[in-house]
């Protein structure tokens, strides 16, 4: 009872602590670059923006900022965020903590439905609604083979069907690259399979918000019966938690927002894996302090890597590198080092 009270006690005090450091991290990522700019100069573009005004800032400077960085910042707390909330959302319904995001094939069809868009010569736009078309697809058919084979454990069943289904996908998108053209189409298809925010615009953090917000709101919603999910469904159902339908809802909650991200950005792998795992270190498992808490780690994560991939080499590194780099051997130690098992 007393080590709840203080659990209760220090989740918002970490959370806000993570909030400052997220904000820390947004400043740096602003600031550092190629192309140096100021503190004051990032807060006149945005002063002058809302107000629309002049800003007084040099035109480059402003284009800089306001185009470039705060687009691609944006899009790093968007993505981060999303996959970590996945990640959290799946690791407590699967009661699983090798369980990702991309567990019922989201990655796998959103990879297939974007190297479809880049093998066809298609626009930007529509290969990100292909991949987002692609992962919902995916998941979709995942769930219409469990809900053929109902005498079986539905969480077992889901899983292999997703593991056999995103083995198909990845076959096909092996494929495809073998056909493409190897000056035009496979450089552009190994790019987007290895992760980048380096063509985002102001346009695609509109495009992904809205089902971002939607797809986080069941989460928050049922926050409290996500804590009972991770129960057996029978434990769970004598607790009046209708465990069909509400893995249902945050199942789809949880791909829409998988979905969205992995549609500007690409495959960006180890995010929804290893994120709740830092989060409960700070918070516990409880989910009403897990998901704001995985969801700031996750923004602070992608925006440092990706600053780091654009500052570390004369040319931009693929952040899909650099979170495996980092986050494999950091998931290595956390491996090593909990005494307390991995509930």
């Amino acid at each position: 009872m007393q080590q709840h009270q203080k659990g209760q006690r220090a989740g918002p005090i970490a959370i806000g602590a993570l909030a400052v450091l997220l904000i820390a991290i947004i400043l740096v990522a602003i600031l550092t670059g190629k192309y140096p700019v100021a503190s004051s100069d990032i807060l006149a573009v945005v002063m002058a923006k809302l107000s629309g005004g002049a800003s007084g800032v040099a035109p480059t400077v402003e284009t800089v900022i306001w185009n470039v960085r705060l687009p691609r910042v944006g899009a790093g707390i968007l993505v981060g965020a999303s996959l970590a909330a996945a990640g959290a959302v799946y690791q407590g319904l699967f009661r699983n903590p090798l369980v990702s995001p991309d567990i019922l094939g989201v990655s796998a069809g959103a990879s297939f439905g974007a190297v479809v868009g880049i093998f066809l010569s298609l626009s930007v736009l529509a290969i990100q609604g292909l991949a987002f078309a692609g992962g919902l697809a995916a998941v979709a058919l995942v769930y219409a083979i469990g809900s053929i084979v109902r005498e079986r454990d539905p969480i077992l069943v889901l899983v292999l069907a997703g593991v056999a289904i995103g083995a198909l996908l990845g076959a096909c998108v092996s494929l495809l690259k073998v056909l493409a053209d190897p000056y035009n189409q496979l450089p552009a298809i190994t790019f987007w399979l290895l992760g980048s925010l380096a063509s985002i615009s102001r346009a695609d953090l509109v495009s992904i918000l809205p089902a971002v917000l939607v797809a986080l709101v069941p989460m928050v919603l049922l926050r409290w019966r996500m804590n009972l999910m991770t129960l057996d469904d029978e434990e769970a159902r004598a607790l009046g938690v209708e465990t069909r339908w509400i893995r249902i809802v945050i199942v789809a909650a949880a791909t829409l927002m998988t979905a969205a991200a992995v549609s500007i950005s690409g495959i960006i792998g180890w995010i929804g894996l290893l994120v709740p795992h830092v989060a409960r270190m700070f918070v516990g498992p409880d989910f009403s302090r897990l998901l704001p808490a995985s969801m700031l780690i996750g923004a602070a994560y992608m925006v440092g890597v990706d600053t780091l991939a654009r500052s570390i080499a004369a040319i931009e590194v693929p952040l899909g590198i650099l979170t495996a780099a980092i986050g494999a051997p950091f998931f290595l130690y956390l491996l090593l080092t909990t005494r307390r098992g991995w509930q």
